[in-house]
């Protein structure tokens, strides 16, 4: 039987917490920002928007929640295996961030919980609504698999692949054309400002995720170079088939030319760590900068 090595503690040892390197500079932003609480913010006027709401917006307005609902609960339920992984490997800074990540995924499942059950009084069993257009579920079938997959082989390839789906697809491409979708309905109609004000604090939430996702990635191809072409070839497969479904969905081009401005952005980024050390990527400033959008 194979024995525990004994465990050493990163704290205790001389190099302490390293507060200078990116996860940490996160980890700081997190616990100023990042605290606040979904059952606070006053949806007393999104309820009267929504009665009065025309019906075409009124549609497009529930499946963006629906599919924001979806989306939250998943990445809320995918993320413990990456968090184990950084654990396991002792890169205690990281954790620390991703503390912060996982709880603020459950609190954006909190509210837009809330604006289904306090303003679009929705009831029943949803799956069927919001599945009805959908061809490609990554929130069901893909993040599952490769999160999970985490579990039995967190090689440094699937935890590259495993980023790739979750913080640069399904929250730098997929979340982030919805809140631009959300504003341009929202701000056009000068309506729902409690859904608004959430969607402010989730993007913000969100932009540090996403820094976080760009700086996992770096990291692991400074460390392997030969890890760039696997993670460029995986960006490109899933973001073409997302801008797919959008052509085929009719989505407004000025929402797929926002998706691809962002998609490009963060692998030109990620594409500067083939030349980089671990330690310039460690102490990246433009990762954070680079991310609200």
């Amino acid at each position: 039987m194979a024995t525990m090595p004994r465990r050493t503690y990163t704290t205790l040892s001389s190099r302490g917490l390293r507060h200078d390197i990116l996860p940490m500079r996160l980890y700081h932003k997190a616990k100023k920002l990042g605290t606040w609480d979904p059952r606070d913010i006053d949806l007393s006027q999104d309820c009267q928007d929504w009665q009065q709401l025309a019906e075409d917006p009124r549609t497009r307005l529930r499946n963006l929640i629906l599919s924001f609902q979806a989306g939250e609960e998943a990445v809320t339920l995918d993320l413990l295996p990456l968090i184990m992984t950084v654990a396991r490997e002792g890169r205690l800074e990281e954790e620390l961030f991703l503390t912060t990540f996982l709880w603020e995924e459950g609190k954006h499942t909190e509210f837009f919980r809330r604006i289904l059950d306090e303003v679009m009084q929705a009831e029943g069993d949803l799956h069927g609504v919001r599945t009805a257009n959908n061809t490609r579920d990554l929130f069901s079938d893909d993040l599952p698999r490769e999160m999970n997959l985490l579990l039995t082989d967190p090689s440094p390839v699937n935890q590259a692949r495993a980023s790739v789906l979750y913080n640069m697809i399904v929250e730098g491409v997929l979340a982030e054309t919805g809140y631009f979708s959300f504003f341009r309905l929202l701000t056009q109609n000068n309506i729902m400002p409690g859904l608004q004000q959430g969607i402010q604090y989730i993007k913000r939430d969100e932009s540090r995720h996403i820094a976080y996702g760009v700086f996992l990635i770096s990291r692991l191809v400074a460390q392997d170079k030969s890890l760039w072409p696997i993670v460029e070839d995986r960006m490109n497969e899933l973001f073409g088939a997302i801008q797919s479904d959008q052509q085929q969905n009719g989505t407004p081009e000025a929402v797929r030319d926002y998706a691809r401005q962002q998609f490009e952005k963060r692998l030109a980024r990620i594409a500067r760590a083939r030349n980089q050390t671990l330690e310039q990527v460690y102490q990246s400033s433009d990762i954070e900068e680079t991310q609200v959008s």
